[in-house]
């Protein structure tokens, strides 16, 4: 009998871990699944990979410490021979993206059925690429249409506060420029955070000067 594939869990929802431990310890299927660990916050998932191996990583994107892409991007530098699977309730043209950039060998909706997402696991720990066809919907049109904006959701005052942000300037100099108090900046910056999935402004003035430097963002604070 092959062993069983050896998984780590990384969502901050307790629900959402115990509900797959459940799926994958009774149900009769194969291949054979082991949640061999459990983490809620990018810097335990971080710690528990390298000591516990897993074969197949389930990550979620949104994490109390930061971004499951950043982890994604560490956990498939550190340890390559790991796949690592998003698995989260939010897609987006730009989410996608990032994910296979980062190293994802897919992108799966938390809406997958239990069999559909045993199967996934087995497909990713065989080195094949998974997506749910949705997703997989959305990659076509990428390929068919090329790299996407990941600026086009801000509105032309995000665009104005995020560029200002990524020039290196403080909330009060920002509102200073553009005549906003610092509660709205700060306001608009949240805003800015929740769209790019980001916590931090240092990871949203990357995304603005990587768009820029592409060709695909905007040119500057005057948008």
């Amino acid at each position: 009998m092959a062993s069983p594939i050896r998984v780590l869990i990384v969502d901050d929802s307790m629900l959402v871990r115990e509900g797959l431990r459940a799926v994958f310890s009774t149900r009769q299927h194969e291949p054979r699944i082991q949640v061999v660990g459990e983490a809620g916050t990018v810097a335990d998932a971080l710690a528990a990979a390298p000591r516990l191996q897993p074969d197949v990583v389930l990550l979620d994107i949104r994490l109390p410490d930061g971004s499951g892409l950043d982890a994604c991007a560490e956990l498939c530098r550190r340890s390559p021979a790991t796949r690592i699977l998003i698995l989260t309730s939010v897609a987006s043209d730009n989410l996608i993206q990032q994910a296979i950039q980062a190293g994802a060998q897919g992108y799966l909706m938390k809406e997958i059925d239990p069999d559909g997402l045993i199967r996934a696991i087995g497909d990713a720990h065989a080195g094949r690429s998974v997506l749910t066809g949705e997703v997989t919907a959305r990659v076509l049109r990428l390929l068919r249409e090329g790299p996407t904006d990941p600026l086009a959701p801000l509105s032309p005052q995000e665009h104005r506060v995020l560029a200002l942000t990524a020039a290196g300037r403080t909330n009060k100099e920002i509102g200073n420029e553009l005549g906003l108090s610092e509660k709205t900046v700060k306001n608009y910056l949240s805003h800015v955070f929740e769209k790019l999935n980001v916590t931090r402004r240092t990871q949203a003035a990357a995304i603005y000067t990587q768009a820029v430097a592409s060709g695909i963002g905007p040119k500057g604070p005057g948008v």
